[in-house]
């Protein structure tokens, strides 16, 4: 009950309230970033898309003919930045409030100079790859409290419907004290880039992005965050350590595992399963099972979210059909700008950030115990000087024998 309490339930409602027209910018053109610029319009009247910027211009191209398609706005050839640089260029020009979706390496330092600029700030999980990054998060994190900006970040299952009814519920004692859970994310290999002739090695690089730890930190940072963070937010206890193993066996390129399966523990004892895997022609799961002394919560993103107790019997159930008839939106991906254009328009800040750094410092210690072999301590991790990017960020050929596959029981 207490974490009901502490806990701030987002605006649920199907538009965010209207008030002053807001200015935003877009950092980093992929699908991701283009499909949450397009939800943001869709969340809220009175959205002015006004820059964009990437490293690469085919990507401001793609997108911007995207936008222009979906929402009718046109981005003018004098506000779309490429390079390196581009991210101050966004934040330089005129707008009130920025997205974030580079690969998360970046994620630090963007966010940094947006808040410093004043710039209500929206970034995609995870908030970095290592620890470096997620210290300077959270301390930039307190900067933006105290110039009362909002920040989201990117967890959208915190501004699901289905989710948040739960979590009501399993608060309110529905599943008794939580004994444990188990999260899963094991779906098909996503997609990879082969190198072209003519690349550099960063531009391949940042290219096939997803594939490379520095730039996304393994997929157990990068996508399994999201049943991580589930499991961090219901039980609301302190994460303690990690003990887990890896294996590559099938991706073709980067340098990240295949699978991992860890085993966290949180203080009180309590003991949470992970599994992740990106594999193709195996079986796949995509779930959350969070166990209590009087029941189980069963969730499967958009099909499931139930509430059983010891016997089996279904004590609380979420209407999936039913919240389409009730609600004009249902999108968490859209529902989540909802609650951050009316925290804005009604001067209430709302800050995600410490959440979600603590989720993202979860994963990746369930991650360096795979790649090490060695159980990992919250505490210890915290205190590892471990900083993944290059000493130089710019296009042109790199040290590529610094990427390769950990071996577990020798890689530090």
């Amino acid at each position: 009950i207490q974490r009901l309490m502490d806990w701030r339930v987002p605006v649920m409602d199907d538009m965010a309230v209207d008030g002053q027209v807001i200015k935003v910018g877009l950092i980093g053109c992929g699908g991701q970033g283009t499909g949450d610029i397009i939800s943001l319009t869709q969340a809220a009247n009175g959205i002015e898309i006004i820059a964009l910027g990437d490293v690469f211009q085919d990507k401001i191209d793609n997108s911007r003919k995207q936008i222009k398609n979906e929402t009718g706005q046109d981005i003018p050839d004098e506000k779309c930045f490429v390079g390196f640089d581009a991210y101050q260029k966004i934040i330089d020009s005129g707008i009130d409030l920025v997205l974030l979706t580079t690969p998360p390496a970046f994620r630090p330092l963007h966010f940094e100079a947006a808040v410093r600029a004043g710039k209500h700030v929206f970034m995609e999980k995870p908030t970095s790859v290592d620890v470096a990054g997620s210290l300077k998060i959270q301390a930039t994190s307190k900067i933006a409290d105290g110039q009362r900006l909002s920040v989201v970040a990117g967890t959208q299952y915190r501004h699901q419907r289905s989710y948040v009814e739960a979590f009501k519920q399993v608060a309110n004692g529905a599943i008794g004290e939580i004994l444990g859970g188990e999260v899963y994310y094991n779906q098909g290999m996503l997609w990879y880039r082969n190198r072209e002739q003519g690349w550099n090695d960063m531009e391949y690089m940042l290219r096939d992005w997803v594939n490379w730890c520095w730039l996304s930190g393994d997929h157990i940072v990068e996508q399994h965050i999201h049943n991580i963070d589930t499991f961090a937010w219901f039980c609301g206890l302190k994460p303690v350590n990690a003990t887990g193993f890896g294996a590559r066996q099938r991706r073709i390129t980067g340098d990240q595992y295949d699978m991992f399966s860890t085993d966290f523990v949180f203080e009180n004892g309590i003991h949470m399963h992970s599994m992740c895997r990106q594999i193709d022609g195996c079986t796949n799961n995509v779930s959350n099972i969070i166990q209590g002394t009087k029941g189980v919560w069963y969730n499967v993103p958009a099909s499931r979210s139930e509430i059983l107790d010891l016997q089996g019997n279904t004590i609380w159930k979420w209407d999936f059909e039913k919240e389409k008839q009730d609600y004009k939106q249902t999108n968490p991906y859209v529902l989540q700008f909802v609650d951050f254009i009316t925290a804005i328009r009604t001067n209430k800040p709302v800050n995600e950030t410490e959440d979600a750094v603590t989720s993202t410092l979860v994963a990746i210690m369930g991650r360096e115990s795979a790649y090490t072999g060695q159980t990992i301590t919250f505490e210890q991790l915290r205190g590892m000087d471990m900083n993944l990017l290059p000493e130089k960020i710019e296009m042109g050929n790199m040290d590529m024998s610094r990427y390769k596959v950990p071996v577990p029981g020798t890689a530090k």
